[in-house]
């Protein structure tokens, strides 16, 4: 059984990453280049925006920190600025702010929950300063995290199929009319 407890309102984690790592001119699917990247950067030369971290609620909105990012590289194209050091540092500041919200929104789903056992799914699940943060975060207050083999954390794909073929084996569907037409929505929830 499923809850939505959250989604994103405009551009998801895994979404931001590779746009921004196309900003950066890296090649797609940009998230483990961009994080690679971020890796040889350096704290407080960037100051990005928290998008949504006090919003009260679990969603998401990360389009406007790609803007920021955006923003960034402009000013740095027209100062000939735009070199590997603030490539590496604007992706430093990219991620951090990306895993501070991202780590905020699940420790608040938790705390609302009641749930004591998290899961990081999906494209974004592979990056190691999410899986470092989080799992810091979850063991302080005595929780468990958990995460798919990283070959699994390539794309919600997987997860969607997963949770499908868990309802068919438990028979909690219905045969589709394979003589009419099928209703596919981009963003079906999990529980509908």
């Amino acid at each position: 059984q499923y809850e939505l407890l959250g989604e994103t309102v405009d551009d998801a984690a895994g979404e931001a990453f590779d746009k921004t790592a196309k900003l950066l001119g890296l090649d797609y699917p940009g998230g483990a280049a961009l994080s690679k990247l971020a890796e040889g950067g350096q704290r407080g030369r960037f100051e990005l925006p928290r998008p949504m971290l006090h919003s009260g609620d679990l969603d998401f909105s990360f389009s406007g920190l790609k803007t920021a990012v955006l923003n960034q590289v402009k000013k740095a194209e027209a100062n000939n600025t735009l070199n590997e050091n603030f490539r590496q540092d604007i992706a430093f500041a990219f991620v951090e702010s990306l895993v501070e919200v991202i780590t905020h929104k699940a420790m608040s789903a938790l705390d609302k929950t009641g749930c004591r056992d998290l899961v990081l799914a999906g494209g974004v699940g592979a990056n190691r300063q999410l899986r470092a943060a989080l799992t810091g975060m979850v063991n302080k207050k005595g929780w468990a995290v958990h995460y798919p083999p990283l070959e699994l954390c390539t794309d919600n794909g997987v997860m969607i199929a997963f949770a499908g073929a868990l309802r068919l084996l438990q028979k909690e569907f219905s045969p589709p009319d394979l003589q009419g037409s099928f209703d596919i929505k981009p963003r079906w929830e999990l529980s509908s």
